[in-house]
Order: structure tokens, then C-alpha cells, then sequence
């Protein structure tokens, strides 16, 4: 977005509230708010071996050019059941989405030996924004019955690339900003059919998806 310019664009598992861009890229670079995707996805666990979980700078910067990388038309935050849910994903990881507020229910098809990841609730803004919002940040998840323990992420530098048209940044370019938020990497799940429960809030935004997960056996 342009700078000094705020917004609060709650999506489901995530929430811009205000991002400057710092970089120049096409059309003076600047993004206002929203999940980018197209362009580079989360890469794939570091140095550290096969099932390393991305630092939080990587992974928030991955999902969110993920998430900011396709147009209000196809974006996965967008997504009322499911169909867009291979949007834009890439190569060593998968994304899933929250909703811009709300509850949904969605059925996604995974590939099998590719990690999962996603917010309970998050954010991209200022460093403040950021202190603020994880203030009354909570979710919870749960994975075929169990409860899975969020990792909690403070104000933390994060970079991104979103395009023209998406629904979180509407402006396209590359942005260095805040990240924040509440969210959960899993290794690989075993192939079959898998529920998902994603609950996330933070004051009076709040949001949920019920997942239906099926993880291809190859």
C-alpha cells in the first residue's frame, strides 16, 4: 500500500493492516493489504534436513506472497469450498487460507511428503500494529481430533511480492514490512482422508475453516 496509507484487511487466517513498500517494482511497488500468491512460494525446509520448519520470516514472507499472488477472481482466501485451493502453490510446501471474516468449509485435495502450513490469524503493518494485534491474538487447531500447539510470532521482518488485482494489497510490487500471527507447520500427513478445524481472532475479527482433507497417496 502507499505509504502512510492504513488499512485493516482481515482475512481469514490473516489481517493487513498497514504495509509500505520499500522496494521499486512494477508501477512504483507498493501493495495495500491481503494474501499474494504467483509468483515464489515458501521454500522448502532449509539447510536443516527434510521435515526443518521455515524461521518465521520465511514462512510468513512465502505465504504471503502466496497468498497476495492471484486476483480477487481465483484467490484461495477467496475461496468458499475448496476449488481454489491449488492456486498459485508451488514446489516444497502447502499453503492453506484462512477467509476475510467468517466461517467456511472447504475440500482440499494435498500431495503426499509436502509439509502443510498456515495462520490462525495474522497480520502484515507496523512494527505498533503488530504489538497490538497479538495482544488479544488467539486460535486454536485440530487435526483429525487432536489440538495442535500454534507457534506465536511477534513483530518479525518480512518480505513479499504481490500482483496486481489481489484482494489484500490490491497494488502489485515487493514489500518489506511486519509480520505477525499465530500459526502451525506440519510434516507431511499420511495419505487418506484428514478434518481440519482452524479457529483464529484477534479483538472483534475473528475467523474459521473447516477443512476436509484428502492427501493423495503419491
Amino acid at each position: 500500500m502507499h505509504p502512510g496509507r492504513s488499512i485493516a484487511l482481515l482475512i481469514g487466517a490473516s489481517i493487513l493492516v498497514s504495509a509500505c513498500s520499500t522496494t521499486s517494482a512494477p508501477s512504483s511497488a507498493e501493495s495495500s493489504g491481503s494474501p499474494a500468491g504467483t509468483v515464489t512460494a515458501a521454500p522448502a525446509a532449509s539447510s536443516s534436513g527434510a521435515g526443518a520448519k521455515l524461521s518465521a520470516a520465511d514462512l510468513q514472507g512465502s505465504w504471503w506472497t502466496w497468498a497476495a499472488s492471484s486476483v480477487s477472481e481465483s484467490n484461495p482466501v477467496s475461496d468458499p469450498d475448496g476449488h481454489l485451493c491449488a492456486q498459485g502453490q508451488e514446489d516444497g510446501i502447502w499453503f492453506l487460507a484462512g477467509t476475510f471474516g467468517g466461517t467456511v468449509t472447504r475440500s482440499c485435495t494435498v500431495p503426499a511428503s509436502v509439509p502443510v502450513a498456515f495462520p490462525l490469524v495474522n497480520m502484515i503493518g507496523e512494527e505498533g500494529d503488530c504489538t497490538a494485534f497479538m495482544a488479544s491474538a488467539q486460535g486454536k487447531a485440530v487435526l483429525d481430533g487432536r489440538a495442535l500447539e500454534p507457534e506465536r510470532y511477534e513483530a518479525t521482518d518480512v518480505r513479499f511480492i504481490a500482483v496486481d488485482g489481489n484482494p489484500l494489497t490490491k497494488d502489485g510490487g515487493r514489500f518489506l514490512t511486519h509480520g505477525c500471527g499465530l500459526w502451525v507447520q506440519l510434516e507431511p500427513m499420511a495419505p487418506g482422508s484428514h478434518t481440519l478445524s482452524i479457529r483464529g481472532a484477534s479483538g472483534s475479527f475473528a475467523v474459521g475453516v473447516n477443512y476436509k482433507l484428502q492427501v493423495s497417496a503419491g
